[in-house]
């Protein structure tokens, strides 16, 4: 492969990286591109994980072994089968000196210093005849390593190889480094800052492809929305830091009652207002975790406990053809819970269906003025 063929490989591959729209999507554009650019039969993106000391697969691509597998699950190898990359995580980079590439040949020496080199054994197990390797540094530390093949046969890498190698492993860490910028940055979009839950953007999310859902094939969707009472009171008179520990504190009893449902979805509205969005457990499920919330919000030594309404597309609460009805139905048992001052949920429907309080005070235009405008002025009210 020619200069201008190297540097066409390399636009290929940072360009893949950066058109992906997902970590998986990121990790296989760089595998394929690196594979593709040294002419290669096989390639894997692999990440260092120090806590567990092991090195994970992230994706193998091209001709796979029986015992690979595209995005794999639990395909590790312990760190001590890697003598060589433990060198360079410990000592080269440590003491300032460059992550190269090097390359491995099947016809190698299977045992060095009296253990058996997992490498060349899995090269002459896997029917191929040569490899390079090229760790991945990102931010100054070691990050993982990229790996290409060759089959039986085929010309060995040579020095050239490797050198360009650590090339293409730079262009995929400055692209691994750019994908985990994205990821920050939608997270941080869709996340409470205060408390780690989802806010609201992300609950009008997925409330509509929920309801969408409900809609295609009768899944059950419940949401569950809570005023924490006290809030005011404990700002006013201890500070909004007591305030927001407050709503910390909350936010981990609903996040932790949240996974008794499975796949349910804890979120800060705003202000003082949380809510949990579950599809697929019924209805009695929900108001049982909803009751749940109640009782260890009361618990909290600030706050004077939650509002909790809830609305369910298992009870009698007729045609939910959007989320915002839904949303409305929650926030009218909501309401009523507080005027009641219920210890427990109100769930809209389980009073007389569509006769019920909730259900005709949720269907209700609102007023003009007053409180739920203000809730409405905040963002509050759908």
């Amino acid at each position: 492969m020619g200069e201008d063929d190297r540097l066409r490989a390399v636009v290929t591959l940072a360009q893949g990286m950066a058109a992906a729209q997902a970590p998986r999507d990121s990790w296989r554009a760089a595998a394929l591109g690196a594979c593709r650019a040294l002419t290669g039969s096989f390639a894997a993106l692999s990440v260092w994980e120090r806590g567990h000391g092991r090195l994970r697969v992230l994706v193998n691509v091209g001709d796979l072994a029986p015992d690979e597998e595209e995005f794999p699950e639990r395909e590790t190898y312990p760190v001590h089968q890697f003598p060589e990359i433990t060198e360079f995580l410990h000592e080269r980079w440590a003491g300032g000196g460059g992550a190269n590439a090097w390359v491995e040949t099947a016809a190698g020496p299977v045992e060095r210093g009296g253990y058996c080199h997992q490498r060349v054994a899995a090269l002459r197990r896997r029917g191929r005849g040569c490899c390079v390797v090229a760790p991945i540094v990102l931010h100054g530390r070691a990050w993982g390593e990229l790996y290409v093949a060759r089959p039986q046969g085929m010309p060995v890498f040579d020095r050239g190889d490797a050198e360009f190698a650590t090339v293409l492993a730079a262009v995929v860490a400055a692209g691994i480094a750019q994908t985990e910028r994205l990821e920050e940055a939608r997270r941080l979009a869709f996340t409470d800052a205060l408390t780690g839950l989802a806010n609201r953007r992300a609950v009008d999310i997925r409330l509509d492809e929920a309801v969408e859902r409900h809609r295609a094939d009768g899944a059950v969707v419940s949401l569950v929305v809570c005023d924490l009472n006290g809030l005011k009171r404990v700002n006013d008179t201890l500070g909004h830091a007591v305030g927001d520990r407050l709503l910390e504190r909350f936010g981990s009893v609903l996040s932790l009652c949240g996974a008794m449902l499975p796949g349910t979805l804890a979120a800060r509205l705003g202000g003082d207002e949380f809510c949990l969005l579950a599809v697929g457990p019924a209805a009695d499920e929900v108001v049982r975790v909803g009751g749940e919330v109640c009782a260890r919000a009361a618990e909290l030594d600030l706050g004077d406990g939650v509002a909790c309404g809830i609305a369910s597309t298992g009870d009698p609460i007729g045609e939910v053809s959007s989320a915002r009805r839904l949303f409305r139905l929650a926030d009218a048992a909501q309401y009523r819970a507080k005027a009641l001052r219920s210890a427990k949920p109100v769930v809209a429907g389980r009073e007389g269906g569509l006769d019920d309080p909730v259900v005709r005070l949720a269907d209700a235009p609102p007023p003009a003025t007053g409180e739920r405008e203000r809730r409405r002025i905040r963002g509050l009210e759908p």
